[in-house]
């Protein structure tokens, strides 16, 4: 996961939420959902929330931390709702209506889940565990930790180095591929790039 930092409800859910303030998510129309799927998207750099596979407005779709039925007074919240992919039975859809323990907006997200250049994740923490279960980004999702690996391998190609050289570079080379994945293109970050830069972490600590 990546630390997301929520901003501003985008304009066209405020004047709705203004029209019908005893409204609540399932009465919006298409257009405010597409704005708020929109605004996720470019706050995120349109990546997931959960796996951090890269998503557009196609393979996306409104996400609400604390489920619709678990929290009624914040379906219409933004800062309760992010981008996920539409993977099936991982992230979003794995979700369901399930509290999730750790989440994309907590900062312990970035320190409590342990990436590996095998493509695997494990929790640091019970927590963490148990979020990454309830997701599905674990060992039981094999077509998840595969495509993992290969694009995490793919980035550090593109880095000028190979997964087997990694472990032997210094600090400072480490820092500067890690400032290169935290860089948007255009707005959008590399499919899995928080995943790597998670990885370079643990090697800089040791």
């Amino acid at each position: 996961m990546r630390k997301i930092v929520k901003g501003n409800e985008p304009k066209k859910l405020s004047q709705w939420k203004r029209r019908h303030p005893n409204g609540c998510y399932q009465n919006l129309s298409r257009v405010e959902r597409q704005a708020i799927r929109q605004a996720c998207l470019e706050e995120q750099y349109y990546v997931c929330a959960y796996c951090c596979y890269r998503i557009d407005e196609e393979n996306s779709h409104n996400e609400h931390i604390q489920p619709q039925h678990v929290a009624p007074n914040q379906t219409l919240d933004f800062h309760n709702i992010v981008a996920s992919c539409n993977k099936s039975k991982q992230c979003g859809e794995a979700h369901e209506a399930k509290v999730i323990p750790l989440t994309p907006l907590m900062d312990e997200c970035e320190t409590e889940l342990k990436f590996y250049l095998s493509g695997k994740v494990k929790g640091i923490t019970k927590r963490a565990t148990d979020t990454i279960n309830l997701l599905n980004l674990g060992d039981g999702n094999k077509a998840l930790i595969n495509k993992r690996k290969q694009l995490v391998d793919a980035l550090i190609f593109g880095c000028g180095a190979s997964p087997d050289d990694l472990q032997l570079l210094d600090d400072e080379p480490l820092k500067i591929i890690m400032e290169e994945l935290s860089q948007p293109q255009d707005g959008q970050l590399l499919a899995f790039a928080p995943i790597l830069q998670n990885i370079l972490c643990q090697l800089l600590q040791k």
